[in-house]
């Protein structure tokens, strides 16, 4: 299960739909306690991923900033680095 869910916002590129749909995914299955929902639970889990996707790309498209966009590679380089010092 998630242990956390990754900034989406001001990175250039923008984060794109299957981006937003793995974080839903991530908060639903936090949420509702399982990594993998019962067969009675699947449809919820569905309709939950998708409202929470909808609703998280609503709040991409309207957040402003006056911050210069991220660069995907490097705070992906930056957390590599935290890790190695973190578990070195």
């Amino acid at each position: 299960m998630c242990r956390n869910i990754r900034q989406l916002h001001n990175f250039a590129p923008p984060a794109t739909p299957e981006e937003v749909r793995a974080a839903a995914l991530q908060y639903v299955r936090k949420v509702g306690g399982s990594p993998q929902p019962s067969r009675a639970n699947e449809e919820a889990y569905a309709v939950a991923v998708d409202a929470v996707a909808e609703a998280t790309q609503r709040l991409l498209d309207s957040l402003v900033t006056t911050a210069p966009p991220k660069d995907r590679d490097v705070e992906a380089a930056k957390a590599r680095a935290r890790a190695q010092a973190r578990y070195a």
